[in-house]
């Protein structure tokens, strides 16, 4: 784990400053993001190995010269087993970095649901499940609120609006 997940902290009253606040959401994204592209290099690291498994190279040599002419050639197959090893241990190395990744994406993910289980209103603590943990955009985030409260009217600016007044107006608690 990194130290950066390790500086936020919950103060005695419950929570994190408004920095550190927006901060743990923020990472927890990026960091989700940056996941989900450690995943697709993954599998265009196996689709190549696979590809090079079922690749047979193949060379002709000569055995042997009188004068210029060779005395006979001989043609040699094989895979190319050294370098399909090396990938292979790279691949190995990138799927143990992942399991670590997602460990610590899924503690950041932990503190993040406890600092929104923290907000008092319960429709800013549903938007922000919405946007920062499912992943959804403003305008996915509003239409599952206007799923959820087909009496009230979401827009996507609305939902930009009420996240960005929360931190705007959330006081900053010492730490």
């Amino acid at each position: 784990m990194g130290n950066d997940l390790k500086s936020y902290q919950i103060n005695e009253s419950g929570g994190g400053s408004m920095k550190q606040d927006r901060w743990i959401l923020e990472e927890y994204t990026e960091r989700r993001a940056e996941l989900k592209d450690l995943r697709k290099r993954i599998e265009r690291q196996q689709d190549s190995l696979m590809k090079l498994r079922q690749t047979v190279m193949a060379d002709t040599v000569s055995c042997g010269k009188k004068g210029r002419k060779p005395i006979r050639t001989v043609r040699i197959q094989g895979i190319p087993a050294g370098l399909i090893k090396r990938k292979e241990d790279a691949l190995e190395k990138n799927q143990k970095i992942i399991e670590l990744k997602e460990v610590e994406l899924l503690e950041m993910q932990t503190r993040a649901e406890e600092y929104i289980e923290s907000i008092p209103k319960s429709e800013l603590r549903t938007i922000f499940r919405f946007y920062f943990i499912d992943d959804l955009t403003y305008a996915g985030t509003a239409m599952r609120m206007n799923a959820l409260h087909p009496d009230r009217s979401y827009t996507d600016e609305n939902i930009r609006k009420k996240i960005q007044r929360f931190f705007e107006n959330v006081p900053q608690c010492p730490v």
